[in-house]
């Protein structure tokens, strides 16, 4: 004979059934109510508790748990979780400040060779020392459990956030000089070029280190719908670096560099003579740049004494780089030319430089700063 459940029928509405069909083809529900919507409804179909779990790719006790609460409780209980139901929470809410506490110590200051917690470092130390510090309830404590509570407390122990600290003492005067600088230059674009005093704006900077990389075989271009992308070997020869040395004209977007093998003072005074034979003899020249030595170098103090009342050096506060504008157009120039490019000599790359200095140039852009600006005032 076939084999008859004993087990009582589900009895559903039409609108209940309806409710339970719609949620089990949803696909924003959580999975738990859309996997029980199905058991219900393939049990009021008829289907045993072996061909649901089979279905379903589950277990009986699962199903069987589902259909006792949903003839005890109701259909629409059983979709859910019953209230405490789970274990009881045995860590104290003591002993998770506690862990957090250690959390927020460097393990070489609890005698470790680490510089960062792991999970399983911090879980052994727990572990290790709960009972001595009061908090039993941390003796079996794993590496899941550590781990959610750091979740929770949110701390990453594991992670470095970088941050910039100032260290110059003069930093807000400093900063509001540039800022007051670029204000000039807001009201002198505003003004027009015929109305504009004999001054020239200029915000330089150095960029050291560009590689002259080659690679040691051809690339290969993209096939249409075989390849996307260029594709590259791996392998590389370097030739070595240089410096760039620009500045950028604030009114006009002019762009002015020298590009050397090395940034020292000789080199910066080779472009400072640049930047005096671009401009009229009579118009003054005010240079926003960083405290980098070659800057104020004994070499550079004796060039500066042939040009009296030339140049005019607005300085940037210490870890202050970010309020010089030359450093977007380097951020640009990295972004663009420098990504990915391959040269056979430093003087290939010299040549490449200068020739994409030549097509900004064609079409200066006009970088305008904006932050803090409203707090700068010229009366």
């Amino acid at each position: 004979m076939p084999f008859v459940s004993q087990k009582a029928k589900l009895v559903m509405s039409p609108e209940l059934k309806n409710e339970l069909t719609m949620l089990s083809r949803s696909r924003t529900e959580p999975a738990q109510r859309v996997e029980r919507a199905k058991m219900l409804l393939a049990y009021e179909a008829g289907k045993s508790i072996s061909a649901i779990a089979q279905t379903l790719k589950t277990n009986r006790p699962k199903v069987e748990r589902c259909v006792n609460k949903a003839l005890q409780w109701g259909v629409l209980a059983s979709l859910t979780d019953l209230p405490g139901r789970g274990k009881p929470r045995t860590i104290t809410p003591e002993a998770r400040a506690w862990l957090l506490s250690l959390a927020c110590q460097k393990p070489k200051e609890l005698g470790y060779a680490s510089e960062l917690w792991t999970t399983r470092l911090l879980s052994r130390h727990v572990r290790e020392h709960c009972a001595a510090a009061g908090h039993p309830s941390l003796l079996r404590v794993g590496r899941g459990t550590v781990s959610k509570i750091l979740t929770k407390g949110q701390v990453r122990p594991h992670k470095i956030r970088y941050y910039l600290e100032r260290r110059d003492p003069q930093f807000e005067t400093k900063m509001a000089q540039i800022l007051y600088v670029y204000k000039e230059v807001q009201i002198m674009q505003e003004i027009g070029a015929q109305n504009r005093p004999l001054v020239a704006f200029l915000s330089y900077d150095e960029k050291p280190g560009i590689q002259a990389i080659e690679s040691t075989s051809p690339d290969l271009p993209p096939v249409p719908g075989r390849y996307p992308s260029l594709s590259r070997d791996e392998e590389y020869v370097r030739h070595g670096t240089l410096s760039l040395l620009a500045g950028i004209d604030l009114l006009n977007g002019q762009l002015y560099a020298l590009v050397a093998d090395r940034h020292r003072s000789r080199e910066f005074i080779e472009f400072l003579k640049k930047i005096d034979e671009a401009y009229p003899p009579q118009m003054r020249i005010r240079i926003v740049l960083d405290n980098q030595s070659a800057h104020i170098s004994k070499e550079t103090k004796s060039y500066l004494a042939t040009k009296p009342n030339r140049f005019e050096f607005i300085f940037t506060p210490t870890h202050g780089s970010w309020l010089n504008l030359i450093e977007s157009f380097f951020s640009k120039m990295a972004r663009t030319l420098l990504r990915g490019i391959r040269v056979s000599s430093k003087e290939e790359l010299t040549e490449r430089i200068y020739k994409y200095l030549e097509e900004v140039n064609e079409q200066p852009v006009i970088f305008r700063w904006r932050y803090g600006l409203e707090s700068i005032s010229l009366t």
